[in-house]
């Protein structure tokens, strides 16, 4: 039986594994390196995260996305050069290659409880005792439809994170739904691809995030809106370097400073892609959809009441992904069941681990414990070192305990 078993290979899994591996804790990791990024972001899109906050993490530092440029020769900036999705993922995958050799590209089948742990059931058909198991799964897990579009088949629906690819959409009528870095992007990447986009939000206005200018901030910017991993500003300072303080506030406050904060908003690179381009109806909700004649027709209401019908051939959801537990079906309903949850996420202790001894929970699904820096890669940094501290304890007194057992059964 071995001590940890991570699931998920993305930011969190691979730097959760570098973590352990450096500190000699016995564990094992699965799942399809970067699978996220590799396979359900468009391609062409940029990382709203800036350079420096977009780091996978070793102990040492020994691979950051900087390094991993200048020994290739891409052009790189802290601040101010959007990192493009081609070259994050050859830094993930370059970064499991050299610091995570031993994973496992197999995904996980079925987790169930056994006694003193949990056993992993693979998709090559071998089964693992774990002792403890990391979820570190992607946010692809928890795709989010509003409820209006769901009984939509899937010819006429789709979710952005279905489409790596956005030429097949050349030529087509396509609505998308959200007003979101997921929503902007998908809407100005299939415009370039020669769709007919048209994009509905519930906000009277779309937000853009950073200064495409790429001006010095000046000295009173820097000391009101210092900057951070999760952009400028005190709140987002205290977000990105502060979560285990952020798990001791009140519960009510936590919940509320997850949903509202660094709100849906597009990369300023994505601007100009968008605004003027794309039709924008703002201000109305999806209120129902129905296929007539081969079409797909969307009924929208405005907050005012106002009514209007779009008409295309398919709607793509760039509505985000929510967390629910009942999603992650590799886990055994018992498994689910156990896991004391609150609007569908675990409540997590301050380090990470679930009402069920043994099980930890990360990124996004730790959100409304640790706050808004687990939907982002910079949260993997704190994640991985406080993970690494807890389990190395744990590793260490079961093997302490298991020489005790030893002895004890030698001197009989």
């Amino acid at each position: 039986m071995i001590e940890a078993a991570i699931i998920g290979a993305g930011p969190y899994g691979l730097s959760i594994a570098a973590h352990l591996r450096h500190a000699g804790v016995p564990s094992r990791i699965f799942g399809r390196p970067m699978d996220t990024w590799v396979s359900h972001m468009p391609k062409g899109m940029m990382l709203k995260s800036d350079g420096f906050a977009s780091d996978l993490y070793d102990p040492q530092g020994a691979l950051t996305l900087k390094r991993f440029c200048a020994e290739r020769g891409i052009p790189y900036a802290d601040t101010g050069k959007p990192v493009p999705l081609e070259i994050f993922c050859s830094y993930g995958l370059a970064f499991r290659e050299r610091m995570v050799p031993d994973l496992e590209e197999t995904n996980v089948n079925y987790v169930e409880r056994v006694p003193g742990g949990f056993k992993v059931h693979l998709e090559n058909g071998e089964a693992v005792q774990a002792r403890r198991v990391v979820l570190a799964v992607g946010i692809t897990h928890f795709e989010y439809v509003p409820e209006t579009l769901r009984h939509l088949p899937p010819q006429y629906l789709s979710h952005t994170a279905r489409h790596r690819e956005v030429s097949n959409f050349h030529g087509r009528s396509v609505i998308v739904v959200g007003a979101g870095a997921s929503a902007l992007d998908m809407a100005g990447l299939m415009h370039d691809a020669g769709a007919e986009v048209q994009l509905v939000g519930r906000k009277p206005e779309v937000k853009f995030h950073g200064d495409p200018t790429g001006k010095k901030r000046s000295l009173w910017q820097r000391l009101t809106r210092p900057s951070s991993g999760l952009g400028p500003g005190l709140k987002s300072l205290f977000f990105a370097e502060s979560p285990l303080a952020f798990h001791y506030l009140p519960g009510h406050l936590r919940l509320e400073a997850v949903q509202r904060a660094l709100g849906p908003s597009g990369g300023y690179f994505i601007k100009n892609k968008v605004v003027g381009k794309v039709p924008l109806h703002l201000g109305y909700a999806p209120e129902g959809a129905e296929v007539r004649d081969g079409k797909v027709h969307l009924s929208l209401r405005s907050v005012d009441g106002t009514a209007k019908e779009l008409i295309a051939d398919h709607i793509v959801a760039g509505t985000g992904y929510r967390v629910n537990l009942d999603d992650v079906k590799f886990l055994s309903e018992d498994i689910r069941s156990a896991v004391q949850q609150t609007k569908g996420s675990p409540v997590l202790s301050s380090n990470f681990e679930s009402s069920l001894p043994g099980l930890y929970f990360t990124g996004i699904a730790a959100a409304n414990s640790f706050g808004p820096v687990m939907r982002f890669a910079f949260g993997a940094r704190f994640t991985a070192q406080r993970l690494t501290k807890v389990l190395r304890k744990t590793a260490v007194r079961q093997t302490v305990a298991m020489s005790a057992v030893e002895v004890a059964v030698n001197t009989k």
